[in-house]
């Protein structure tokens, strides 16, 4: 397919903290904002504008809660995120499978 596989890269994951965040999240059953920040080495603003963006498209869940007083924030990537990230490594696959 080569180029034609450009229009099928999914701008709402194509971006770095973004693609991160689904590459972290597809081999985690869910993950805490905090252990999110450090893995990703992101800022809280950055990370919560990005998680949002996620969240919106459907591809993240986003829970909150308490645990001992404190405010807990998990992640965790939903069937249509999982769906589209496969769909974005199949277009990806093939933007980068064709050069020789």
């Amino acid at each position: 397919m080569g180029l034609n596989d450009l229009g099928r890269i999914d701008e709402v994951i194509h971006g770095r903290m973004r693609l991160g965040i689904m590459v972290y999240l597809a081999d985690v059953e869910a993950a805490d904002f905090t252990e999110l920040k450090t893995v990703l080495e992101a800022t809280q603003g950055n990370l919560s504008v990005h998680l949002k963006k996620l969240e919106e498209a459907g591809y993240v869940a986003i829970s909150k809660s308490f645990v001992n007083n404190k405010p807990l924030t998990r992640a965790a990537i939903t069937l249509e995120g999982r769906k589209a990230f496969d769909a974005y490594l199949e277009a990806l696959g093939g933007l980068i499978g064709r050069k020789a």
